[in-house]
């Protein structure tokens, strides 16, 4: 395996973040995983993808948790702090994974191609 300081940031059951895994691991790239179910989310690290990826793009919109939310709840997250909150009480809003690569850049959701050209 080639020796990095990856960190994947998810969920297990969810398929993007299976998929994700299992390229890493088919391609040889070692990494750590983080549940942020079972863990929880580290606020370090998630200060640290607010101001990198920003939280229009942490949060997602698309996903189960965020259609289940109440619609007033919905209306509150306006910016970072409101998002930030939204994230630590509920993980699951929070679009995966989120990898923290050895480079210290994060991204955000599974891009194969993106992917390989980082690890090459």
């Amino acid at each position: 395996m080639k020796s990095t300081s990856i960190t994947v940031y998810g969920i297990p059951n969810c398929d993007t973040v299976k998929k994700a895994r299992a390229w890493l691991t088919s391609n040889g790239v070692d990494y750590q995983f983080h549940d942020l179910k079972k863990q929880g989310v580290p606020l370090p690290q998630l200060d640290n993808w607010l101001k990198t990826v920003g939280w229009e793009k942490l949060v997602n919109r698309q996903g189960t948790t965020w259609r289940k939310l109440d619609d007033a709840v919905k209306a509150t997250v306006v910016d970072a702090p409101s998002a930030k909150t939204l994230m630590l009480a509920q993980a699951s809003v929070i679009k995966r994974p989120v990898v923290d690569w050895s480079a210290g850049d994060v991204t955000v959701g599974f891009d194969a191609a993106r992917w390989q050209q980082r690890v090459a």
